[in-house]
C-alpha cells in the first residue's frame, strides 16, 4: 500500500511538473509576444511619423538654378542685333527678332540657326523696336515709319518613332497697322489680345506721343460678327517722358512709368474713352525712374522696378472713397537689385517672376512668397531681355552685346514659407494681409493660399465645443453610475454607453449634417433657454421632492432618483421649446439670425460649432465616461467607508474623497477624448460645411486638419506643393497629440504620486 501511495505521489508530482512547465511555456511566449507587440506598435508609429515628415521635408528645399547653354549671337547672327528673345517649352528653340527685320530660330543644344525668316518691308522702312507676350508668344514689331506688325510665333510638335520629337517653329504675320498717320518711328510698344480676339496695341513715338490702337468684335443675333476699330491720342494724360509701357492680357489695364518715378493707372475698358485711374510714385525715393514693368499671371500684380534697383509689386483694390472705386497699393517688396532693373518676365505656371538689371544680375523671385529664390549673373552686362520658359523650368536672358545664356531651374515649391504657412499674407484681391487656406481655383492664374492656421484654430474650435459638451456629461454621469446608482441600473448604464462608441462616426455626421443641423436651426433660442429651464424645473422638482413624506421616500432604492429626474428634463426642455418663440419674438425683434448680424455681427451657417460639438461630443462621451467610470470605481472602498463612518454624505465622499483619488484616471480619460476629438474627421466633414475660415464664434463651422486631409489629398498632384503642404498638416497633426498626450501624461503621473498616499 505504501508502494502505491509512493507511486500516486511521483505521478502527480510528474503531472505538476508538467503543468508547471507548460504554463511557464506559456508565460514565456505570451510575454514575447506582448513584448514584441509594444516594440512593433513603437516601430510602426515612429515609421509613420517618419514617413510623413519625409514627404513634407522638400518644401524647405530651395529652388536651383545653374547655366545651361551659351551663345555668342555675334558670330550666328553676324551683323544682326537681337531685340527680343523666346524659348519653347522644351528649351530646345530659341527665336529671335533683331534690327534688321528677320527673325531667326536657334537649336540651343548645336547653337545653329535652323530657320530665318525676313520680314518683308519696303526699302526705306526697318524695324525699330520689338516687344512680345509670352502668353501666345504674340509678337509687335514698331517700325520707324510709324506702322506696327502684329504676329504669332507657333511650335508645331511632332512626336516620331516614340518619345522622339521634331519641334517646327514658324512666325505667322496677322495684320499690319498703322498706328501714327505722322509716320513716326515707334520708339517703345506692348501688344496684348484677349480671349475673344479682341486687341490692343499702345505705342509711344519719337515725338514723346502716346497712341492706343483697340480692336473689338461685336456680335449680335442678327448680324455677323462686326469688327470695330478705336484710335485714341493718350499723350494728354500723362505729364512726363515714358520710360516703360505694359498691359494686362484682358487689354484693360494700361500702366506707364516715367522717368520721373511716377506710374500711371489708365483703364481702357472703354476703348473709345480711357480713363486715368491713379497716378502714384512707386518709388522709394520718389524720383528714380521707373525702367521695368510686368504683369503676373493672372494679371492682378505688376510688378515695378526701377533705376535704383527697387522691385515692388503692385495691384488694385476696391475704395469707395476713390473717383472710380479703385486704388493701387503696395502688397509687396523685393530683395533689390545693386543696379537699375533693365526687365520682368513672368511665369506662366504660378506666381514667380524673373528680374534683371544693368550689372547682369539676374533674380527669380515668387509674388506670395515675397522672397528671391534663386540669384543668377551670366554676363557683367545690362540685361536686355529675358524669356521664361512656358513650363517654367527653365529662361533665356539677352544681354547687351547679344550674348544669348539659358538656364535650367528647378523650383518645385516657392509659395511655401514659414510666413505663408503661418502668417498673415496680402493675396492679391484682399484689401489687407489674411490668414486664408484655399488651394485649388478655377482657372490655372490662381494664387494658391496655404496659410494652415484657420486649419489649427478649426481643430482646436471643433475640439473646445465638443469637450465642452462631453465633458460635464461624461464626467458626472460616470460619477453618478459609479457612486450613486443602483447596481441594477449601473448594469445597464454603462454597456448603453459603451455600444454607443460602436457607433460610425459617418453616421453621426451625416445624421448631424441632415437631421440636427437644421433641427436646431428652427429652435436654437429654445435650446439656450434649456441651460436655464432645465436647472430650474429640476430645482423645483427637488424642492418637491423633499416635501414627500419620508416614509416614501425611503421606500425608493437608492440610485433610482435617476427615473424621477428623466421627466423633470423632459419638462424643462419642452417649456424651454415653448419659451423659445415667445424669447426670439420679443427680445430678438422676431429673428435671432437678423439679431445675430445686426448685434453681434455674427452671421448664423446652418453647419456651425454648436452641431460639431452635439454631434462630436456624442462620439466622444463613451470613451471618457468608460474610462472615468473604471477610475471611479476603482478606488477603495476602505476610503469612500472611512469618509461616510465619519459622518460625510454621500456628495461629499463623492466630491472630495472619490473624485480627487480618481483624478489621474478622469484626465487620462478626458485626454483620450481630446486626441479622438483632434483626429475625428467624418463628423466634422459632414457636419460644419468643412469651411476653412478663421473665426471663434460657435455660430459658423470651421474646416480641421484631419478632415482637411481627407478631401484635399485625393486630389493633390502627387509630390506637388499641395500633396506635400498636406503631409506637412498630418506632421503638424502628429505633433500636437504627441504633445498634448505627453503632458497629459506628465501631469497624470504627479496626480497618481500626490494622491497614492491616500
Amino acid at each position: 500500500m505504501g508502494n502505491n501511495l509512493s507511486t500516486e505521489k511521483k505521478n502527480n508530482s510528474v503531472k505538476e511538473s508538467k503543468l508547471h512547465k507548460k504554463a511557464l511555456f506559456f508565460d514565456k511566449t505570451a510575454k514575447g509576444v506582448i513584448y514584441f507587440g509594444g516594440i512593433a506598435t513603437i516601430i510602426s508609429v515612429v515609421a509613420i511619423l517618419v514617413f510623413v515628415f519625409w514627404e513634407a521635408l522638400p518644401l524647405w528645399f530651395g529652388a536651383e538654378g545653374k547655366e545651361k547653354e551659351k551663345i555668342q549671337s555675334q558670330q550666328i547672327l553676324q551683323s544682326k542685333k537681337p531685340l527680343i528673345i523666346g524659348i519653347d517649352e522644351y528649351q530646345e528653340i530659341l527665336y529671335t527678332f533683331t534690327d534688321s527685320s528677320t527673325v531667326d530660330f536657334i537649336n540651343l543644344s548645336s547653337k545653329e540657326i535652323i530657320k530665318s525668316e525676313k520680314i518683308s518691308l519696303p526699302a526705306d522702312e526697318n524695324i525699330s523696336t520689338a516687344s512680345k507676350s509670352a502668353f501666345k508668344n504674340l509678337i509687335a514689331l514698331g517700325t520707324n515709319k510709324g506702322k506696327v506688325i502684329l504676329g504669332q510665333v507657333k511650335f508645331t510638335t511632332t512626336f516620331i518613332e516614340g518619345d522622339k520629337r521634331e519641334i517646327t517653329p514658324e512666325f505667322i504675320i496677322k495684320s499690319v497697322i498703322e498706328i501714327d498717320s505722322l509716320k513716326k518711328s515707334i520708339k517703345k510698344l506692348v501688344y496684348r489680345k484677349n480671349s475673344d480676339n479682341e486687341y490692343t496695341v499702345v505705342a509711344q513715338t519719337s515725338d514723346n506721343r502716346l497712341l492706343q490702337y483697340s480692336s473689338e468684335i461685336s456680335t449680335s443675333l442678327l448680324s455677323e460678327s462686326e469688327e470695330k476699330i478705336y484710335r485714341n491720342d493718350l499723350t494728354d494724360l500723362v505729364e512726363y517722358p515714358i520710360t516703360a509701357i505694359e498691359l494686362d492680357n484682358f487689354c484693360e489695364k494700361l500702366m506707364i512709368g516715367t522717368s520721373d518715378g511716377w506710374l500711371y493707372y489708365i483703364s481702357l475698358k472703354d476703348k473709345s474713352n480711357p480713363q486715368l485711374i491713379q497716378k502714384i510714385n512707386p518709388t522709394p525715393s520718389g524720383k528714380s525712374a521707373i525702367t521695368s514693368l510686368g504683369f503676373i499671371i493672372g494679371d492682378q500684380s505688376i510688378i515695378v522696378g526701377d533705376a535704383d534697383g527697387n522691385v515692388t509689386s503692385w495691384m488694385r483694390v476696391l475704395d469707395e472713397k476713390t473717383e472710380y472705386g479703385w486704388k493701387l497699393v503696395n502688397p509687396h517688396t523685393f530683395d533689390s537689385h545693386k543696379a537699375a532693373v533693365t526687365s520682368v518676365a513672368a511665369s506662366l505656371r504660378n506666381k514667380s517672376f524673373i528680374t534683371g538689371d544693368a550689372k547682369g544680375k539676374i533674380f527669380l523671385e515668387h509674388l506670395t512668397s515675397e522672397r528671391t529664390l534663386i540669384e543668377l549673373s551670366g554676363k557683367d552686362l545690362p540685361v536686355k531681355d529675358i524669356a521664361f520658359s512656358p513650363k517654367g523650368d527653365g529662361a533665356a536672358v539677352l544681354y547687351e552685346d547679344g550674348t544669348i545664356v539659358s538656364y535650367e531651374i528647378k523650383n518645385p515649391h516657392p509659395e511655401i514659407t514659414l510666413k505663408t504657412l503661418f502668417g498673415k499674407v496680402w493675396y492679391e484681391g484682399y484689401s489687407k494681409p489674411e490668414f486664408v487656406w484655399q488651394s485649388t481655383g478655377g482657372t490655372d492664374d490662381f494664387e494658391p493660399k496655404f496659410s494652415l492656421v484657420p486649419l489649427i484654430i478649426g481643430t482646436l474650435k471643433g475640439t473646445f465645443y465638443a469637450m465642452l459638451f462631453a465633458i460635464p456629461l461624461a464626467l458626472f454621469g460616470a460619477l453618478y453610475t459609479s457612486q450613486f446608482s443602483h447596481p441594477k441600473v449601473r448594469n445597464y448604464i454603462k454597456p448603453t454607453v459603451e455600444v454607443m462608441a460602436a457607433l460610425p462616426s459617418v453616421v453621426i455626421g451625416f445624421l448631424a449634417g441632415l437631421w440636427l443641423a437644421p433641427l436646431l436651426e428652427r429652435i436654437l433660442p429654445g435650446v439656450f433657454l434649456m441651460f436655464f429651464t432645465v436647472p430650474v424645473v429640476i430645482a423645483i422638482g427637488a424642492s418637491l421632492w423633499k416635501r414627500i413624506p419620508s416614509r416614501i421616500r425611503y421606500k425608493l432604492k437608492p440610485g433610482y432618483e435617476l427615473f424621477f429626474i428623466i421627466p423633470l428634463i423632459i419638462i424643462g426642455f419642452y417649456i424651454a421649446q415653448w419659451l423659445g418663440p415667445i424669447f426670439e419674438y420679443y427680445v430678438l425683434g422676431g429673428d435671432y439670425r437678423t439679431w445675430l448680424m445686426n448685434t453681434l455681427n455674427e452671421q448664423y451657417d446652418q453647419r456651425n460649432s454648436i452641431v460639431v460639438g452635439f454631434a462630436m461630443g456624442f462620439a466622444v462621451i463613451p470613451i471618457i465616461f468608460t474610462i472615468c467610470e473604471d477610475a471611479l470605481s476603482s478606488v477603495p472602498s476602505s476610503l469612500t467607508s472611512a469618509s461616510l463612518a465619519l459622518g460625510a454624505t454621500k456628495w461629499e465622499t463623492a466630491t472630495r474623497i472619490v473624485l480627487p483619488s480618481a483624478s489621474p484616471g478622469i484626465f487620462s480619460a478626458i485626454m483620450i477624448g481630446f486626441g479622438r476629438a483632434v483626429g475625428e474627421t467624418m463628423i466634422v466633414l459632414m457636419a460644419t460645411g468643412n469651411t476653412p475660415i478663421l473665426s471663434f464664434s460657435p455660430f459658423n463651422g470651421m474646416r480641421t486638419l484631419s478632415a482637411n486631409i481627407a478631401v484635399e489629398i485625393p486630389e493633390a498632384p502627387y509630390q506637388g506643393t499641395l500633396y506635400r503642404v498636406l503631409f506637412l498638416a498630418a506632421t503638424l497633426l502628429f505633433i500636437l497629440t504627441f504633445i498634448v498626450n505627453t503632458a497629459a501624461e506628465i501631469i497624470r503621473q504627479r496626480l497618481r504620486k500626490k494622491y497614492a498616499e491616500l
